[in-house]
């Protein structure tokens, strides 16, 4: 399976790590540590060398309960920085879900939008389609980031997580986007209870049923605090490389991450047995 984004073909035969990058001050795990360009840039050439395939620069965070940030804001924080990131040779991702920052960082080169939203906010889904090669992740998202976890999703979520990306992916290839320029994301945390984003993880495989790549993100979230009793995001990282291998294992083909190295190297312990096997 392939990845088509704007500048690369994505081989996906092999799990991809993808490196979050939050050029924000208020981010759940990281915020304010790379919320200067220099300071970011410097993160995404580090990340790089431990082993990233490709980096997710977002300038707004979608922690729950998070205010939205002003488009301007919001471009003044990405842009300067995907002005440089698409110098490093590796494909670039901008987490948005505001079409104009979306049209902005594509016009800059940037290979992937990544969006919590499915494209369902204003133009966006035409800016993806009028784009010739962009790649894009749809994510699901119960409600909306100020909301999302005061009223979670009720029941069982598998089958509803599924039907929505789905119907989103295509909507998209209706109206012209290859279907290889399309990953899902079933939204971990995003208006779930730990409960439900743990049933998402053991029954992923019936989301690969879908014939598009899953892209999932586990990478410090509260539901591993919760089971691990860890209150602080940076104490979560055994069990986020847990989650990745886990999500791996069940056909995830790119795991988000924030640490790189740790999760890199898991992988090349699960592929080595998996050659053997």
């Amino acid at each position: 399976m392939r990845w088509t984004t704007s500048r690369f073909d994505i081989d996906l035969n092999q799990p991809k790590v993808m490196a979050i990058i939050n050029v924000t001050p208020d981010s759940f795990s990281d915020g304010g540590q790379f919320d200067s360009v220099a300071a970011a840039l410097r993160q995404c050439e580090q990340v790089i060398k431990d082993g990233a395939h490709m980096l997710d620069i977002g300038g707004e965070s979608t922690r729950p309960g998070s205010p939205a940030v002003p488009l301007e804001q919001e471009l003044e924080r990405v842009l300067p920085v995907v002005r440089e990131a698409v110098k490093l040779n590796v494909p670039v991702s901008v987490d948005t879900y505001k079409p104009e920052v979306m049209q902005a960082v594509l016009d800059l080169g940037a290979d992937i939008v990544n969006d919590i939203w499915a494209l369902r906010r204003g133009d966006a889904m035409r800016v993806v389609a009028h784009h010739p090669r962009c790649g894009v992740c749809l994510m699901h998202m119960h409600r909306d980031p100020q909301t999302m976890q005061v009223a979670p999703m009720d029941g069982d979520v598998v089958a509803p997580v599924k039907s929505f990306l789905a119907e989103r992916a295509r909507m998209l290839e209706a109206l012209g986007v290859a279907r290889e320029r399309i990953a899902l994301d079933p939204g971990i945390g995003f208006g779930k209870t730990v409960q439900q984003n743990f049933s998402l993880l053991a029954q992923q495989p019936q989301l690969g049923e879908l014939p598009y790549p899953w892209l999932v993100g586990w990478s410090r979230k509260s539901s591993l605090g919760a089971v691990t009793g860890h209150e602080r995001p940076a104490d979560r990282v055994s069990a986020s490389v847990a989650a990745a291998l886990l999500a791996v294992e069940r056909g995830a083909l790119v795991v988000r991450v924030h640490d790189v190295r740790e999760t890199v190297d898991a992988l090349s312990v699960l592929r080595s047995v998996s050659e053997c096997s």
